[in-house]
């Protein structure tokens, strides 16, 4: 998520400054994605130096240094617009550790690619059972509710993932090495997923 238009938006709402919109931001995202407060500022010099932002008065006087209160101008206004009118494009896949990580560890000797896969379901399940949690703890913030129904989401591909590729390298280690002259034979297996 761009930093960028997370600022912009929650300026949309009223002008603040920096530290204002580091709490906002975490608060409207249940604290998924924590910003660091120099990111904030950076962002903020960006998003004046572009035009789309301004400094409209100063926490306690003049503005000066960190308590600069920032205010969304029709420019900025704009882009705001702009980005929620544009679909998140998924033009190449993430970079994704855990598929890297067991793709390699099929390969490697000495690994339990079983014991890989296990160990990150338990994680996974863990960080489930973390966002129901923290789901039912939100209460009515419906901008809360939607991240962790996303990390929540997510979490319960991750595990149907999981127990594919569990499933996959059974099929290929118990399947037997075959020459290319000899035909393949379609093979049907099935597996109840662990919940």
């Amino acid at each position: 998520m761009s930093v960028r238009f997370g600022l912009l938006t929650l300026l949309e709402r009223q002008p603040m400054y920096g530290y204002q919109l580091r709490q906002e931001f975490e608060a409207s995202t249940g604290a998924t994605w924590p910003l660091n407060v120099g990111q904030v500022y950076t962002t903020l010099t960006r998003l004046e130096r572009d035009g789309l932002v301004e400094v409209a008065g100063a926490e306690g006087g003049e503005p000066t240094g960190d308590q600069r209160v920032y205010a969304i101008n029709d420019t900025g206004r704009a882009e705001v617009a702009a980005w929620f009118a544009t679909p998140v494009q998924q033009s190449s896949p993430p970079r994704d550790e855990l598929a890297i990580k067991l793709a390699l560890a099929v390969d490697t000797p000495g690994v339990d690619v079983r014991a890989v896969i296990q160990t990150q379901r338990t994680a996974t399940v863990r960080a489930l059972q973390e966002f129901t949690r923290a789901r039912e703890s939100a209460a009515d913030d419906l901008s809360w509710l939607l991240v962790a129904d996303s990390l929540i989401f997510a979490a319960e591909a991750e595990i149907r993932w999981l127990d594919h590729c569990e499933t996959r390298l059974a099929r290929h280690r118990g399947a037997p090495r075959r020459t290319v002259s000899e035909p393949v034979e379609p093979t049907v297996t099935a597996k109840v997923g662990r919940r």
